[in-house]
């Protein structure tokens, strides 16, 4: 199919998609439609608005920085949410889960506290489940450790099978040692395909052109990880810090979901982020995605 990028021009940050009965569900970090905003389409190209899918916070966060939401379906009346927000108490960003029965909400947190808090390393953000073909949990999150001027790591846990609890001692997988990464790693995104495990994750700052995807091969879903080099997704003449991707998986194709600037814009209002597609293609078992192109061709999805 023909389309053209952003696949939608609305504030739309950190995007995640999911499908669920022949429909896709968009959500993204707080804007305009609401603390975690959420479209629908039934062809990734055009979407409709839907509103927020998470009307309610709990009691002790407050609206504002609600960042990165990402849903894992458990069935067909059990949907999951992780979500970035403020842990009013420490001042730190932290990671919190609702929980709703219909994919578009609305999720409830029943919490009384954050379900991923590292005050001391700066807060915890961008948290993204994964279900390996066994059908273990994981919960992948960032150290928001940029905001203290410390290291930041990708860590890893596993999840109990209700996604609401961690279970054990997270793992560290890697932190920001490459030059194009600056001075953090974050938005982690697994991928299991033919046996290896992917990790693919943002470097750099988000409000810059600098900002790219980077791509680590890991040997088990908790590590080790080796990381590829160079990033996979970067600036090009179209759009400008492309980032914070999620891979969907289509009967026809592999899509890079992210968010990117109008290269005019870039730096400037966080709301500009919007929403792109990308083809990701497989070869000996490597990862390629497109460059952001305003005007883009590939199979339906």
């Amino acid at each position: 199919m023909h389309f053209t990028n952003p696949v939608y021009g609305g504030s739309f940050a950190d995007p995640q998609v999911i499908a669920v009965n022949d429909l896709y569900y968009a959500f993204a970090t707080n804007g305009p439609l609401g603390n975690v905003q959420t479209l629908k389409s039934a062809d990734l190209v055009s979407w409709d608005q839907v509103g927020d899918a998470l009307p309610e916070l709990p009691a002790w966060t407050s609206p504002g920085r609600v960042w990165a939401p990402e849903v894992a379906v458990h069935g067909p009346d059990r949907f999951v949410l992780y979500y970035t927000t403020s842990d009013d108490s420490s001042g730190r960003q932290a990671v919190s889960v609702a929980v709703a029965s219909d994919p578009k909400g609305p999720y409830v947190d029943k919490s009384s506290r954050p379900l991923v808090l590292e005050a001391d390393e700066g807060g915890s953000i961008d948290a993204s489940p994964f279900q390996d073909s066994s059908g273990q949990r994981w919960l992948y999150w960032k150290n928001d450790g940029n905001a203290i001027g410390v290291d930041t790591w990708i860590s890893v846990s596993r999840l109990s099978p209700s996604g609401l609890t961690l279970i054990g001692e997270p793992t560290r997988l890697i932190k920001q040692t490459l030059p194009w990464e600056g001075n953090l790693v974050e938005a982690p995104y697994m991928v299991e395909r033919d046996g290896a495990f992917h990790l693919f994750y943002s470097g750099n700052a988000f409000d810059k052109a600098s900002y790219s995807v980077g791509h680590a091969l890991c040997a088990t879903p908790e590590g080790p990880c080796t990381k590829s080099g160079d990033p996979i997704l970067k600036t090009s003449p179209d759009a400008a810090g492309p980032g914070h991707n999620m891979v969907l998986h289509t009967p026809t194709q592999d899509w890079f979901v992210y968010h990117a600037w109008d290269p005019a814009m870039v730096g400037t209002d966080p709301r500009g982020r919007t929403m792109w597609l990308s083809e990701l293609t497989w070869l000996d078992g490597k990862p390629t995605v497109q460059p952001p192109l305003c005007e883009n061709g590939g199979e339906e999805g």
